[in-house]
């Protein structure tokens, strides 16, 4: 495959996503060396910011407030704090640090001046800047990018019409208002999506048609497998099985070929072989970090994730981030 397409239709997705297991994994693998370098894979970190307490009812999600989980409330995080732990990510060899908030909304208000001053800082770093505060309006997009956000995460979670069984408090097509949102003030699009959450394989299709037929595909596609948080509604759900991460993968490869397809929630519950047949299938970034934590929930640390590489063949991905525009604090 050598264009991009905007054109998918979701029996031409089906069709892939259906493809016998090891025609589809060569298939992606094919487009995946067309496109990227198969031995080099994005490191990325996220520190959240701002924990617990969120208003919304993400039913899969341990920062709901209305759930009765372990998670600690935690304020948002000195600036201070938060660039010490981008220095860190960036010494580890990660080049995008993403920043998370707890919120429904980004608020004009002292903490999202507080985030500009976060992102500013980050990117002073020279690491690509990642954020995920919730629903934000044009005008708060352009801040973000006028202080040097690089991307914006907002996910799918699922199809439009399986959205309403997992969440309530916000709508579908306010997410996309989002993605739009971001795309006007010039940000980079991160966007995927959640499987195990009680959804069909047409379900997953409709996620990723969603995103393969929007004008430009999101610059990242993170894959997540359900982490299964006590208290939540979907406590008790059962494993996502590995050939599903599989097929998930190598069909967003086969379609957004440019993309980075990050490997993302669920990993602690892989062994290395597991993952590796992840990347075989095109994905090429993950969540790494000395915390061992993604967000609310367990994941693998740098070390154990260098060793892995190591054992693959595989080497973290040197970004050049231009810091021409560098903002003083």
């Amino acid at each position: 495959m050598n264009e991009i397409r905007h054109d998918w239709t979701k029996e031409e997705i089906q069709a892939i996503y259906d493809r016998p297991l090891l025609d589809l994994v060569y298939n992606a693998a094919t487009v995946h060396r067309q496109w990227h370098k198969p031995s080099e894979i994005q490191v990325c970190t996220l520190l959240s910011v701002k924990t617990g307490g969120c208003p919304e009812d993400c039913s899969y999600c341990g920062q709901a407030a209305r759930y009765h989980t372990d998670i600690k409330v935690q304020s948002l995080l000195p600036t201070e704090t938060v660039i010490e732990h981008a220095q860190k990510a960036k010494d580890n060899g990660s080049s995008r640090f993403c920043m998370a908030a707890a919120w429904r909304e980004v608020r004009n208000n002292k903490d999202f001046d507080r985030v500009i001053d976060m992102v500013k800082g980050v990117n002073n770093l020279g690491l690509e800047v990642c954020c995920t505060l919730g629903m934000l309006t044009e005008e708060q997009a352009i801040r973000l990018q006028e202080a040097g956000l690089y991307a914006y995460n907002h996910n799918l979670d699922t199809s439009e019409s399986y959205y309403d069984e997992i969440i309530s408090t916000r709508k579908f097509d306010q997410r996309i208002d989002t993605i739009n949102n971001v795309r006007k003030a010039g940000i980079t699009v991160c966007s995927g999506g959640i499987i195990g959450l009680g959804e069909t394989s047409a379900d997953r299709v409709s996620m990723l048609a969603t995103l393969a037929t929007m004008p430009i595909h999101p610059e990242s596609v993170p894959v997540n497998a359900l982490a299964r948080v006590k208290g939540t509604p979907l406590e008790n759900n059962p494993k996502v099985p590995l050939w599903d991460m599989v097929r998930m993968i190598a069909t967003a490869r086969i379609i957004m070929p440019a993309s980075i397809v990050r490997l993302s929630a669920g990993r602690i519950e892989m062994t290395e072989e597991e993952q590796a047949w992840c990347f075989m299938a095109g994905a090429n970034s993950i969540f790494t970090g000395e915390r061992e934590t993604l967000l609310v929930t367990p994941n693998p640390g740098i070390s154990e994730d260098m060793q892995m590489f190591q054992n693959l063949g595989l080497k973290p991905l040197k970004k050049e981030i231009s810091n021409a525009n560098a903002v003083v604090i």
